[in-house]
């Protein structure tokens, strides 16, 4: 891929104040030579003396009683130490995520297959999984159900657990918007145009599984280091499950091999079962899935049912939108509430709409349960709004480009629930970007002409347009916030502390480069301490594309209170302001000769949000960014399958901290995009997921990536932001998955409206134009 192109918007901007030149400056990720070297330490790789090895018995029913739990067969290998089962708990048999809903150990009922019964723990790890197999487990089937829209039927069988439902029997949630009058908005409308789009699972695939350690200390403590995105979620978890005050649970994050999501919530149950036994056994205890129980029993991206209803104008405008969706749960909340806020939320899309009503529904099932996965609700429901967009734009006969630039939300405009945006708003800038770097109208023609020379294959171009909230929201506004400590050492070297984590995307270089701006330093001056609980504040989870945003924002508060001791301390020995980053270590010394304070703390909480449950309106992020992907893509009308030729990505996040790693998330959200739009499925045979490893669930390897390719950013600053920044993470993938998809539809001329877009799929579709012409 090109390198990544810097462009700044002409919407309303910052005095950055930049002093270092740090931001926006490709500086090398201070973790990627330990990793490169093989001598980053995960955890499967730590060992701790007198350390045993952990076993799930996991349920092989989708929804059962349970009549008896016989492990005495296991004891009869000299090499298993214990077991333990739900009666055993020491505190509340219950893991929380949101709700408390999910037991730690199943008790008296299975609701999915994978769900967990009993543990095993033996001094090593084969001994512990051949121990497992031996369990006996008498069960009472009873009737399941998989089919979320079933599962809201009245006669339907009861799923979910009665704390955890809103309204009426496996309805996890519901929510909705009502902005405008609908009726009106409809009537207004010279086009309606309907469509009904429907998703399977996403795997996560992430390199690392899951796993935990869990450590017994002193004073009836307990330690925990694991491959986390929240840490202090599983202090929460662990504590509650062994009855400990928070005080006692300490949490260790190990260098972590990708998350994206799915190392949100069930880290807290791994860690959890760990814990248990560590519990019991006053030993060490380790327990790491294996790729078959991590894809089996962990989270997903949710099922979808999406109905979508969209009225324009002659002139392309849009007047109103319905929607009306429905997301699997599986059997317990964990994150659901969470994704389906984030779903309505994204219903609208970037687009101005007068009119809107949107009505969203999370059921309960009996599969494994769903959670966070990158975008995390918003995905299946950008492929919805921007199928509409184009079957607007075909019926209107208005260019697809042109119908988004009509629409795009710009300052001064009203998002779906009413939010005012005053500034940070780059989105037609990244369309018309992303237009002028393909060329668009020629590149159009150039594919027309394509087609009608070739009999065999076709290509075809599509456009995405999408828009982020950034961070948690007006749903949960007490998550916004994060902490960090700064230390002033000895030798005039600074070591910070932050509780958001390192995963894989860079967050240690990008604060790493915030805290060198703010303190006018180098970096290699600056070192991130290891996230440990008990020594770093709560910064809130790693998700929502917030790290940067928030964790920046701390890092800055805490560098303005130290500078404010450095200047005081320099002026006394007469050094020039200008030369203090230069002398920094005498003034440290100064400090240690002193006794004068080298610690301080920042803290920053998100601007005031606000949202209505009963109108769904309100102003429910205080930042949004934005992005527009374009696809080329042939499909093969033979075979089906499906060639990304190029791509193009411009991307708003406010001001870039570090070009290269910002362009390495956006190819990396392709790629992911790619993968769920054409390949990534796991067929499902009631409540058996049929997907056993990697051999069968197929992702993008670098033969599927495109050649051509080219990745810029506008730079529409948020003066709320560290320096002017946003956030990234999230989006890419939403955008590129659409652009892929809408790209096969525009080759083959006839919608698909199922993910993925498999060759099966493709080949249908175009049988199916075949008979209709």
């Amino acid at each position: 891929m090109n390198e990544a192109e810097t462009k700044h918007s002409n919407t309303k901007s910052q005095d950055l104040s930049l002093n270092s030149g740090m931001i926006g400056a490709a500086v090398p990720r201070p973790d990627a030579i330990d990793k490169v070297r093989g001598e980053a330490r995960f955890v499967d790789d730590l060992v701790f003396s007198g350390m045993l090895h952990a076993a799930v018995i996991w349920s092989e029913f989708p929804h059962a009683k349970i009549r008896n739990i016989d492990l005495t067969a296991i004891m009869d290998d000299p090499r298993v130490v214990c077991t333990l089962t739900s009666e055993e708990v020491p505190g509340d048999n219950i893991v929380h995520v949101i709700y408390d809903d999910q037991p730690a150990l199943a008790a008296g009922i299975v609701r999915y297959i994978g769900e967990p019964i009993a543990l095993v723990a033996a001094e090593d790890r084969a001994s512990a999984r051949a121990a497992a197999t031996r369990a006996l487990i008498d069960y009472e089937e009873i009737p399941a159900v998989f089919d979320p829209e079933e599962a809201l039927r009245p006669d339907a069988p009861l799923v979910a657990v009665p704390a955890a439902v809103e309204k009426g029997p496996n309805l996890f949630n519901s929510m909705r918007i009502r902005k405008g009058d609908i009726e009106q908005g409809f009537a207004a409308a010279d086009v309606v145009v309907e469509g009904e789009y429907r998703f399977g699972y996403q795997e996560h695939a992430y390199l690392e599984t899951q796993g935990a350690i869990a450590v017994p200390e002193e004073h009836g403590a307990m330690a925990i280091y694991g491959t986390m995105q929240c840490p202090f979620y599983v202090r929460s978890a662990v504590a509650q499950v062994l009855g400990l005050p928070l005080s006692k649970v300490r949490v260790v994050q190990t260098a972590t091999g990708g998350a994206f999501g799915g190392k949100e919530d069930v880290p807290s149950l791994v860690s959890a079962l760990a814990a248990l036994l560590a519990w019991k056994t006053r030993r060490p205890v380790k327990l790491v899935y294996d790729r078959e129980e991590d894809i089996l029993t962990t989270s997903k991206r949710h099922p979808a049912v999406i109905r979508y209803r969209s009225g324009a104008k002659r002139d392309g405008r849009l007047t109103a939108i319905e929607v009306d969706f429905i997301y699997n749960a599986g059997a317990y909340q964990t994150l659901s509430s969470a994704v389906l806020w984030r779903a309505l939320m994204s219903a609208a899309g970037p687009y101005r709409i007068p009119h809107v009503k949107v009505d969203g529904r999370m059921a309960a099932t009996n599969t494994v349960p769903n959670g966070a996965f990158r975008g995390f609700g918003s995905p299946q429901m950008n492929f919805a709004h921007e199928s509409q967009m184009d079957l607007l734009s075909d019926r209107l006969q208005i260019d697809r480009l042109e119908i988004r630039l009509r629409n795009a939300l710009q300052i001064g405009d009203e998002t779906a629930t009413c939010q005012r945006l005053e500034e940070s708003v780059g989105l037609t800038e990244t369309l018309e970007q992303a237009g002028q770097t393909v060329d668009w109208e020629n590149r159009l023609r150039k594919i027309e002409a394509f087609n009608a020379d070739s009999h065999s294959r076709r290509r075809g171009l599509g456009i995405s347009t999408v828009t982020y909230g950034v961070g948690l929201g007006g749903k949960a506004p007490f998550l916004d916030k994060a902490g960090a400590y700064m230390k002033l050492e000895a030798d005039g070297s600074i070591t910070i502390a932050v509780g958001t984590v390192e995963m894989g995307q860079g967050l240690t270089t990008a604060l790493t480069q915030i805290a060198a701006e703010a303190l006018s330093l180098s970096p290699e001056r600056i070192h991130l301490a290891p996230v440990d609980s008990s020594r770093v504040p709560d910064s809130g989870p790693t998700v929502a594309s917030r790290g940067t945003l928030m964790s920046g924002l701390a890092i800055i508060a805490a560098a303005e209170k130290l500078q404010e001791r450095v200047s005081s301390a320099a002026r006394d020995l007469d050094i020039p302001k200008e030369e203090i980053p230069s002398r920094l270590p005498e003034i440290a010394r100064v400090f240690f000769m002193r006794n004068i304070d080298p610690a301080v703390e920042g803290w920053a909480s998100g601007e005031p949000v606000d949202w209505d449950p009963e109108s769904g309106l309100g102003n429910v992020y205080f930042v949004y960014s934005y992005a527009t992907h374009i696809a080329q893509v042939e499909v093969d009308l033979v075979t089906g399958e499906v060639n990304v030729e190029e791509f193009v990505a411009v991307h708003d996040s406010g001001k870039i901290v570090n070009r290269r790693l910002a362009a390495g998330q956006v190819e990396g959200g392709i790629a992911q995009g790619l993968g769920y739009a054409l390949m990534e499925e796991i067929p499902r045979q009631g409540g058996r997921l049929l997907t056993t490893g990697l051999t069968t669930y197929r992702i993008p390897t670098i033969c599927d990536i495109p050649l051509r390719s080219e990745v810029s950013f506008v730079e529409a600053i948020c003066s709320k932001g560290p320096f002017g920044a946003k956030g990234l993470g999230e989006v890419p993938l939403m955008a590129a998955h659409v652009a892929v998809s809408r790209a096969v539809v525009h080759a083959l001329g006839r919608p698909i409206t199922t993910y993925p877009f498999s060759p099966e799929r493709v080949k249908k579709a175009v049988t199916m134009q075949k008979n209709s012409e």
